[in-house]
């Protein structure tokens, strides 16, 4: 039993966008059109009954005005009826006239069992409607009728004692109304089931058109998943860019820390050529074990130090795409804390001016990178002062901020034609002072990976030099 669950929940898979819409969309369909079919029904129904009413009561006004009684108070037509079936027995539509004590029927009463309405008197101008009423029909068939009555005076010789009350009704077989109903009901479903499979046709077509965009999509990843395409086109709907805008940046950022690994591999292939060949030579060369021996420990320092700057690197290269913000002025104050120690025999003082509330989107290590070169290097060529400037930059809503970040110090700074000597790996600005010269490379190669840009001014308000980092709004 439980693996016979298992299994079904394995080969269960969700409905697609498609199949859960177009459900929908029927299931609303139908239930509107059962609605709206019902609404007209009985609409129809109530309008068909009034109509019915009010034509039954023109009848038993017009029998008003030429229904005579005689002294005996028989009942006398003088006029002609409204409608001739009055005079065909059995023909559906009928008359009674109710008095006190008796009571009088049209022609076309005779025959057809009617309701009893010998008891049944209304007050003076009391009207009713009814029906249906069962009654049986001239060949014996049950039927069903629909009755308006209406009380009136018998107004006799103009003398109190000549008035006398009586009551018209007038009936008429339900089977004319029925077959209305009968008509209607079906040309209205009819209608409705052309008019929903018509919008079922248009929905299943809109569907599709509203979802060749998402299709599309699917599409270009597959390409891209195959190899046929670098990255997502720009061509989709406001809705799609932040998805599609989001792979894009995962695939660079994925063929980025690629190309990455294979650089770094190559490097370390490189240096390491070096030290093979000179160990490689000494062995050749038949040297002494005394020789030998200082030779490999020279070597082996050599290696050590490269594979440990290519790990560092390797570390500190690439950042997640989507990280928590960290806060900037906690990790900067960590920072100076540890300068102030080293350079204590300077006196530099770091000022801060930070933005409230100002925070990095990225790795916190990278951050610890960004802001230990950058401050570091602004320690070793100060006189007294640095100052650490850091402000957001807006943004469009939904999106995480970018960022602006400046160190100043009053050192000598830096001459334009040396400054991008300065940014290469491995070169100092000056070489008698201690350093390996990769900090501002690391720099660079951090605000890339952020797809940052990185200046190298003169700091208007210090007089030294000033490195200004701004990185861009992400996604």
């Amino acid at each position: 039993m439980i693996y016979g669950r298992l299994w079904f929940f394995r080969r269960w898979r969700p409905r697609s966008l498609q199949a859960r819409q177009l459900l929908a969309a029927s299931v609303g369909l139908v239930a509107f059109l059962a609605l709206a079919g019902y609404a007209l029904d009985a609409a129809f129904a109530g309008t068909a009954r009034a109509n019915l009413s009010e034509r039954l009561k023109n009848y038993a006004t017009s029998y008003a005005g030429g229904i005579d009684f005689t002294r005996d108070r028989s009942l006398y037509i003088r006029e002609q009826p409204p409608d001739p079936r009055f005079d065909v027995p059995g023909s559906g539509l009928y008359l009674q006239v109710v008095m006190p004590g008796r009571s009088g029927n049209s022609m076309s009463a005779e025959g057809p069992i009617l309701p009893d309405v010998s008891a049944r008197m209304l007050e003076p101008r009391e009207e009713i409607f009814e029906g249906p009423l069962p009654i049986t029909q001239i060949d014996g068939a049950p039927g069903e009728v629909y009755r308006y009555g209406m009380g009136l005076v018998w107004g006799g010789d103009g003398t109190p004692e000549s008035e006398f009350p009586y009551t018209i009704y007038v009936l008429e077989d339900s089977r004319a109304l029925g077959k209305q109903l009968r008509v209607f009901r079906s040309a209205v479903w009819f209608w409705l089931g052309v008019t929903g499979l018509i919008l079922l046709l248009l929905q299943t077509l809109v569907l599709q058109w509203s979802l060749r965009p998402l299709k599309r999509v699917i599409n270009e990843l597959t390409k891209v998943q195959r190899g046929e395409r670098e990255r997502m086109s720009e061509m989709h709907p406001r809705e799609l860019e932040p998805l599609t805008d989001s792979i894009n940046a995962f695939i660079e950022s994925e063929r980025e820390n690629l190309e990455r690994q294979r650089n770094t591999l190559a490097d370390l292939a490189h240096s390491l050529k070096t030290p093979i060949a000179v160990l490689r030579t000494q062995l050749d060369s038949g040297a002494g074990d005394g020789a030998l021996r200082e030779e490999l420990d020279v070597q082996l320092q050599r290696m050590n130090n490269l594979v440990s700057y290519q790990l560092a690197r390797a570390a500190s290269s690439g950042h997640k795409l989507f990280s928590a913000p960290v806060p900037i002025e906690a990790s900067a104050e960590e920072i100076v804390r540890g300068l102030e120690k080293v350079y204590a025999s300077k006196g530099v003082l770091c000022e801060f001016e930070l933005e409230p509330g100002v925070k990095f989107y990225g790795e916190p290590g990278d951050l610890q990178e960004l802001l230990g070169n950058l401050l570091e290097n602004a320690f070793k060529w100060a006189r007294r002062r640095v100052l650490l400037t850091v402000r957001a930059i807006p943004c469009a809503p939904g999106r995480r901020t970018g960022l602006e970040l400046a160190v100043d110090d009053d050192g000598p700074g830096i001459a334009e034609e040396n400054i991008a000597k300065v940014l290469q790996r491995g070169v100092r600005g000056d070489e008698r002072v201690q350093g390996h010269g990769i900090g501002l490379s690391i720099v660079q190669d951090l605000i890339r990976d952020y797809r940052g840009e990185l200046q190298v001014k003169r700091s208007t308000e210090l007089g030294g030099a000033r490195f200004e980092v701004t990185l861009p709004p992400g996604l």
